[in-house]
């Protein structure tokens, strides 16, 4: 069967659209920030049109990134996760962003939900279980709600627990506070699920590390991550 062009009736060039994307969902870039800078490239578009470009054409990358990550993920990402939950306010009301992270600070699972309680860090491990499969160790905070969650799919022994311990999944969250300071929050907890799901996947996706590597190694990755990111949505 023939892929589908889904870049069929675009005037712009993929590359257009992939370079416009990753500068909106990578960087804390506002719309008008990415509109000025490709307008320094020579190129004149809307900032609407920088919105269109990441809703169509954002989350068909974050897929494709995922679907070949998924695996190698699943082979050295069950030693140890850390789980963590932080609060967003989305038109004044309080919802829960909850972030599975790997020991190497890979994001495996983001998701939204407005209570945080026991149905819903079931909901949220058992989702993350389903792709990735089962843990050695999982790392939480005390919320009283994973608690009998782990109980429930039998990864009570498994649990752990400790002050400095979850500084992985604390620090994971720190990219999109950045991200939501410069689109002044969100309005809707469907476009935030929709955001964060895209974003976590172009983070991993460019995420080097690079305090672990020496200036050359560090230039290597950088570029391979590039030249496979240029590959993202090709017909």
């Amino acid at each position: 069967m023939t892929k589908r062009d889904p870049y069929k009736y675009f005037h712009s060039s993929p590359e257009i659209i992939r370079l416009a994307v990753m500068l909106y969902v990578r960087f804390p870039l506002s719309l008008r920030n990415v509109e000025d800078l490709l307008y320094e490239r020579g190129i004149d578009i809307s900032h609407e049109t920088v919105r269109f470009w990441w809703n169509r054409f954002g989350p068909i990358f974050a897929s494709e990134i995922r679907r070949k990550r998924v695996q190698q993920l699943r082979a050295h990402s069950n030693w140890q996760w850390h789980l963590d939950e932080v609060f967003v306010k989305i038109y004044g009301e309080t919802h829960y962003l909850w972030r599975a992270v790997d020991h190497e600070g890979e994001v495996l699972e983001s998701y939204v939900t407005k209570r945080r309680d026991r149905k819903a860090a079931l909901k949220f491990l058992r989702k993350t279980m389903k792709r990735f499969g089962k843990p050695q160790v999982i790392v939480t905070d005390k919320l009283r709600s994973y608690s009998p969650a782990m109980k429930v799919i039998g990864n009570a022994d498994r649990q752990e627990t400790g002050r400095w311990l979850n500084n992985r999944a604390e620090n994971s969250h720190l990219p999109f506070r950045r991200r939501e300071r410069a689109m002044l929050r969100f309005r809707r907890m469907r476009s935030l699920q929709k955001f964060i799901t895209v974003h976590s996947s172009v983070h991993n996706h460019f995420n080097q590390e690079r305090h672990l590597y020496s200036r050359a190694s560090f230039k290597l990755n950088r570029a391979a991550a590039l030249a496979e990111w240029r590959q993202v949505g090709a017909s």
